[in-house]
């Protein structure tokens, strides 16, 4: 693979992933699918388990049933076609000097003109017992050389030694990525290391080649966790050099000083229908400290469900219009950005402070509709201090000339560049940058957030507003179902909703190891959007026609076009619906207070964490909700889905699904674009830890990183290659 150079160089890790030899269009494609898209992405594809074929033995010593690896001569081998099945039998026989095996492979004729008479192999796979003898089933192969004494193991890929199994994905096996990373694996000895020499004896670092090499291909798997912990502790301190970057850049651009205004802010928190908590308050008074500096604002306001973000996110914009300057407020939805609307109605209509709702489908001053040429014009004169909306107020003709504070709703809905593109210099006729407010209703681990969000200054949010009971969560087996409809019923007949949420499918693997000895493997492609729309539309079909046929059920997708979903979701909320059958698409954020009773079948197919969003959708008003997740009958699943009955503080949950399932839970690691093994040693403090102290070390002496270019010429790739989304 050409890099421009013949020694090693850490440029090559951002070449495309067709630079490597043997991977075309469509292999490249498929390794997509993995998040394999440069080289980097390839040799950080961290085996999840090895098999243990190191130990080769004569083959007169073969024992049944167990994993074999031996190494001998090919002394015949034949393929035969079974028609009638459209399959192909191949077998060989192999010899050494102690005896002699048979090896079977099925639909793999082309292995007769590989494997020839007189060519040395070695195989590794499971010993079988039949009539005729001993034979390996579908074995791994290898041609050799000469005996694994005399080659060395290190030069085994797939056979006699402790072989790398990877995730996979339709049409990339192991093997082949095996085929692909090893002749990589050669080319890093003389890599440049990225880290300090110093540094790495501090932390008993291994070096970058050596840690590469080891945890694809260890002499021993006691060698593997100090490998892993090398790779996690680079992603994790390119990904706080980022941070703390961005950060510096941050603090020397220059944004709007907001003085703030005491007694105004008295009188605009008296106008809100509820008491703030007082998270609520700690909270607004950080943000509004915040917008006192003459540097941007970069915080995100972090809540669980129901806790009253928007409140006070709300007051924020009213300390903005207090001292003359606009506030945007981007929600990810028409849905989101009218309850929005509906929230400052009344708060603006007590303050005499104007708004604005700008979304696909209309614009709104004041509550009431008017032409958009009009409302441009208007929020361009500075008439109209709070804008809310939706992608619409993205656009190159909305011009707010005082912007001064950008509020993010839902932040990860939206691009980077579409967040960027509010709070770029110049973007309203200002030189100056606004400061930026963003939400998310994701309770995020503490270890998580401090990394991945790093270079934001964080509020939290945990205490409930006065007066909502808790949820009621029960974990339902099958035996309960009908009682569960029942229940249902009545609660609809007193005038409630509910919802019903479709699980996640899971496509099943198509990997030709996977089908059984002797059968090839023949299954229909089913992508797992269409498959959830399949299982929305049968739940969709099964309510409505048979269990509650007298009531109004309906239901939503992800492939229903957006102004679709938004209809559904507008009808369910004014109350045309009874029971909405969804998927995960469910608005997060969506106040329904009518809607009292959910439930989410397969609850075992989420993760704590998504369960308690979905959860989050109903006891938004005074009225008793009931949550009832329907479950499969292992006692694993229940056991902790029980963690969810027992509990309904967001954080507690979110620290749970960390143990459970990985922070994987909370950003997708193929989505990021982050390694798998970085995501994995997000859940380690210790790791953690040391790296973040280990970036303010170096940033504190070379701010800009000049004295570290290998460094700095990895962050720049790493910035673009992960985004934390």
């Amino acid at each position: 693979m050409p890099t421009g150079t013949d020694q090693p160089s850490s440029f090559f890790l951002l070449a495309p992933i067709t630079a490597v030899r043997s991977v075309g269009t469509r292999s490249a494609a498929r390794l997509a699918k993995l998040g394999i898209r440069v080289v980097r992405h390839l040799l950080w594809h961290i085996p999840s388990r090895y098999e243990d074929y190191s130990a080769v033995v004569p083959i007169s010593e073969i024992t049944p049933g167990e994993k074999q690896s031996i190494q001998g001569e090919v002394v015949a081998i034949a393929t035969r076609f079974i028609w009638p099945r459209r399959m192909s039998v191949t077998t060989a026989t192999v010899r050494d000097d102690s005896g002699a095996v048979r090896a079977t492979w099925f639909n793999r004729p082309y292995l007769s003109d590989m494997l020839t008479e007189g060519t040395r192999v070695s195989l590794a796979g499971k010993a079988v017992l039949d009539k005729r003898g001993l034979y390996l089933s579908n074995p791994s192969y290898e041609r050799t050389n000469g005996t694994v004494a005399d080659m060395g193991a290190e030069q085994l890929c797939h056979t006699g030694r402790l072989v790398p199994v990877y995730p996979e994905t339709e049409g990339v096996t192991s093997k082949f990525l095996r085929y692909l990373i090893q002749p990589l694996l050669e080319r890093l000895e003389g890599i440049p290391d990225p880290l300090p020499a110093a540094m790495r004896r501090e932390y008993g670092l291994p070096e970058l080649s050596t840690a590469l090499q080891t945890v694809h291909y260890p002499a021993a798997i006691a060698d593997v966790d100090a490998a892993k912990a090398r790779l996690a502790f680079d992603d994790i301190l390119l990904l706080q050099l980022k941070a703390l970057s961005e950060r510096r850049l941050l603090n020397l651009r220059r944004a709007p000083t907001l003085t703030l205004d005491v007694a105004y802010m008295k009188k605009a928190v008296a106008v809100l229908p509820f008491t703030l908590t007082h998270d609520q308050r700690v909270a607004a008074f950080e943000i509004l400290k915040d917008m006192e500096r003459a540097f941007p604002m970069n915080r995100l306001l972090e809540g669980d469900v129901g806790s009253g973000k928007t409140a006070v996110a709300l007051l924020a914009a009213f300390h903005v219009a207090h001292a003359g300057r606009q506030t945007a407020l981007l929600a990810p939805t028409e849905v989101l950005a009218q309850q929005h609307a509906a929230t400052l109605a009344p708060m603006a209509k007590a303050t005499g402070i104007r708004y604005a709702l700008m979304t696909g489908s209309g614009t709104w001053a004041d509550g009431k509709s008017v032409p958009r040429a009009r409302l441009l014009r208007a929020i361009a004169n500075k008439e109209i201090p709070i804008v809310i909306g939706t992608h619409a107020i993205l656009e190159d003709r909305v011009t707010m000339p005082a912007l001064a504070l950008v509020v993010v709703d839902e932040q990860h809905r939206f691009g980077i560049a579409q967040r960027a593109a509010l709070v770029q210099p110049g973007r309203h006729a200002s030189a100056t940058v606004p400061h930026l407010l963003s939400m998310t209703a994701t309770p995020i681990p503490r270890t998580l957030a401090l990394t991945v969000f790093g270079d934001l200054d964080i509020s939290i949010i945990r205490e409930k507003p006065a007066g909502r009971l808790p949820i009621v969560t029960k974990v339902m087996g099958t035996r309960q179902r009908k009682d569960t409809e029942a229940f249902i019923r009545e609660h609809i007949r007193e005038g409630r909703q509910a919802f019903v949420i479709c699980p996640r499918i899971e496509v099943p693997p198509t990997d030709e190891k996977d089908a059984p000895a002797g059968k090839p493997l023949r299954q229909k492609k089913l992508q797992p959007l269409w498959a959830e729309v399949k299982a929305v539309e049968e739940e969709h079909r099964r309510l409505s026609q048979e269990v509650f046929p007298d009531l109004r059920v309906v239901m939503l997708h992800g492939r229903m076009p957006a102004r679709q979903k938004e209809r559904v979701m507008r009808e369910f909320k004014q109350g045309w619906h009874d029971i909405l059958v969804s998927t995960s698409v469910i608005e997060v954020g969506v106040d329904i207070p009518n809607a009292t009773v959910m439930v989410i079948e397969g609850a075992d197919r989420f993760g704590l964490a998504q369960l308690h969003q979905f959860r989050g959708r109903i006891g938004r008003g005074s009225d008793q909700s009931y949550c009832f997740l329907a479950a499969s009958d292992d006692s694993m699943a229940k056991r902790r889905l029980e963690t969810l009955v027992k509990t309904d503080d967001g954080f507690a949950l979110a620290e749970a699904d960390l143990k459970f399932r990985g922070p994987g839970e909370f950003f997708g690691v193929r989505q990021s674009g982050m390694s798998d093994i970085a995501m994995t040693a997000l859940a380690d403090p210790e790791l953690v830890k040391k790296a973040r102290l280990a970036a303010r070390t170096i940033m504190k002496v070379d701010p800009t990183l000049k004295k570290h270019p290998l460094l700095r010429e990895l962050v720049d790739q790493f910035g673009r290659l992960v985004h934390s989304e």
